[in-house]
Parts: C-alpha cells; sequence; structure tokens
C-alpha cells in the first residue's frame, strides 16, 4: 500500500452552522505537484491549514508520510510540520528584516544549523530564487514578484519534503508569474518534494501540475492530470476553467 505525503480522510470541518469541508478526500504522493482548483469559499485555504495542523478536523484524518498531524499533541505536531514549507499569498516577509534575514529566520528561530551554516544556506536559496542582488534590501523596497520569490527562498530554507504554495501568482504580471511557475517546476526537480498549490491561474495550472483537484462544495470534484481536467466534460469543471458565468455552479457572494 502507497504511503502518501500527504494524505486527508473524510475531513469535515464547520464553523459555526458553516460547513466547509464535508468529506474531504486527498492524496499527494511524495514528488508531485498537485494544484488545486476551485471556486472561492469552497475549503482550499481551510485545507491548507488542515494539513499544517493549524485547524482540527471535526471528524476525519489528515495524515502527513503516514503521520496524523490532527489530534496530535503539540510537541508532535511541531514535529511533523517541521517537514513543510510554506508560501503565503502575500509573501508574508517580516518589513523590518533585510530580504536575508526573512530568509534566515526559520533557521535560527529553530537553531538547526551554526550561523556559519545557515550563512551558506541562506546564500544558496536565494541564488535558487535569483534574489542575491536584493538580500539586504528590506521588503517594502522591492516589487510585488521579488517578494514571492523571498517568501520561496524562506520556504524552502530548511529543506522542507513538502511545499505548500497558497495563490503564488496572484497580483503579478504573466512574465513574472512565469517565472514563479518556472521556480516551482525547478525546486520539484532539484529537491523532489511533494507539493501543493492553491491558485485561481489556469495557465499557471496547466503549466506546472502533474495531477489538478477540483475542489467543489467542501469535496474534491475531480481529480486528473491538466490533459484530463482540459477534456473533462463534467460540467462544474467547463464552467470554472472556462469561466463562465452561468452553468451548474453557485457562485460564492459572502467572504
Amino acid at each position: 500500500m502507497e504511503e502518501y505525503a500527504i494524505e486527508l480522510i473524510n475531513l469535515h470541518k464547520a464553523f459555526g452552522q458553516r460547513k466547509i469541508l464535508k468529506g474531504m478526500n486527498l492524496q499527494v504522493k511524495k514528488g508531485e505537484t498537485l494544484v488545486v482548483l476551485g471556486p472561492s469559499g469552497t475549503g482550499k485555504s481551510v485545507t491548507l491549514k488542515h494539513i499544517t495542523g493549524l485547524l482540527d478536523p471535526d471528524a476525519g484524518e489528515c495524515k502527513i508520510f503516514g503521520e496524523k498531524i490532527s489530534g496530535a499533541e503539540i510537541p508532535e505536531r511541531e514535529r511533523i510540520r517541521s517537514k513543510m514549507g510554506v508560501l503565503f499569498q502575500s509573501g508574508a516577509l517580516i518589513n523590518w528584516m533585510t530580504v536575508f534575514d526573512n530568509v534566515a529566520l526559520p533557521l535560527r528561530e529553530h537553531k538547526l544549523f551554526p550561523e556559519e551554516e545557515i550563512q551558506r544556506i541562506v546564500a544558496e536559496k536565494l541564488r535558487l530564487v535569483d534574489m542575491t542582488v536584493a538580500k539586504d534590501n528590506y521588503p517594502n523596497d522591492i516589487s510585488g514578484g521579488m517578494k514571492k520569490r523571498a517568501g520561496l527562498a524562506r520556504a524552502i530554507a530548511s529543506s522542507p519534503e513538502i511545499i505548500l504554495y497558497d495563490e503564488p501568482t496572484s497580483g503579478l504580471d504573466p512574465v513574472m508569474s512565469n517565472v514563479i511557475n518556472e521556480l516551482i517546476i525547478r525546486i520539484q526537480k532539484e529537491t523532489g518534494a511533494a507539493q501543493v498549490v492553491v491558485t485561481h491561474d489556469m495557465s499557471s495550472a496547466y503549466m506546472i501540475a502533474d495531477r489538478i483537484s477540483f475542489f467543489y462544495g467542501g469535496q474534491v470534484l475531480f481529480t486528473g492530470t491538466p490533459e484530463e481536467v482540459q477534456n473533462s466534460p463534467n460540467e462544474f469543471i467547463r464552467q470554472f476553467i472556462n469561466g463562465h458565468t452561468k452553468g451548474p455552479m453557485i457562485l460564492e457572494t459572502k467572504n
């Protein structure tokens, strides 16, 4: 039986009377890039928070390399979480720290290496995302694309086995979006990490995905290759990928 990097088993989650996840089942294979698509309010961000252990399900399980993170005690949860890196939508850099110090932060915070080794690792990750030239800049002094690349360098600083991306190309022009897409592909090839990418960017999804999962109504409606998604006869998927306002999908109108 295959051990997945990430396995969600019949997850249910509600906030008050609002049910977000309604029996979510998802598997992410080791070394693959899985792209998650779906309309707003269908549980994509909530799913990421379950994977990282920031939320526990009302029912069901979340496993990371076969270990339950859902319901785990804090030390165990932190140990499992240390296998992950996260690129947040905004980059989530700390404004009073230089780019270099932002990337070094998780290594220093967890005292993973002596400072000399941290300096070497950070320099290597900045080279990987072509950010060496901006290492001494502060976040307010760099562009949105550079913030994303710096955030990506921080996400991979500890050589995680799983990398999670929340809307990595949002707010970027087409050229910078492709720079980020190419980095995602390059990082997968060089590190072998399992990657989960939440996006609304269809061109990005087709470019980077090994498989695509389509979320709707708190469940996984479909999982397949980019080609299978493009050719899917499913009316919900056709409406989403073509951007049609008319179709079976109930559009989310509230945050």
